[in-house]
This record gives structure tokens, sequence and C-alpha cells, in this order.
């Protein structure tokens, strides 16, 4: 007769096995995690990068100009 309310090793090992998953997942969320400053400059940047890219396709100035705008609206990042 088999006692359905005593754990078996495998289901120990199972269970282990399960934590280490859970642990090393919690942990590489934790170095991944971004604080709310740190997700709004990188979000703030973005932008900025892309207004930078827009201007330097400006036709109506000389490379020069386009350039010197781009590098001056770059300077913005954080």
């Amino acid at each position: 007769m088999t006692d359905f309310n005593r754990p078996t090793p495998e289901g120990y090992n199972h269970v282990e096995s399960m934590n280490r998953v859970k642990k090393a997942f919690d942990e590489e969320m934790q170095m991944k995690a971004k604080t709310q400053q740190q997700f709004y400059d990188e979000l703030r940047n973005g932008v900025i990068e892309e207004v930078a890219l827009h201007v330097q396709k400006l036709k109506g100035f000389g490379n020069d100009t386009t350039s010197s705008l781009a590098i001056y609206i770059r300077e913005m990042k954080k």
C-alpha cells in the first residue's frame, strides 16, 4: 500500500531543483532591475538620439551646421 502523504526522495530533489531555478531567476531579475530614474534617463536619451538623427537629415542647411546641431542635441543626454 502506498502512502501518498509521505514525501519521496524524488519529490525532495524536484523541490530543491525548482528552488535553485527560482533563486537564479530572482537574482537575474534583480541585476536587470532599474530604478525609476535609470528608466527615465534611458527613455530620455533614446528620444534625444532620435531627434539628433532627424536633425542630421535636414537638407536646408550645410553638413557642418546639421552636424553641429546634432552634437549640441546629443550633449543633452544624461
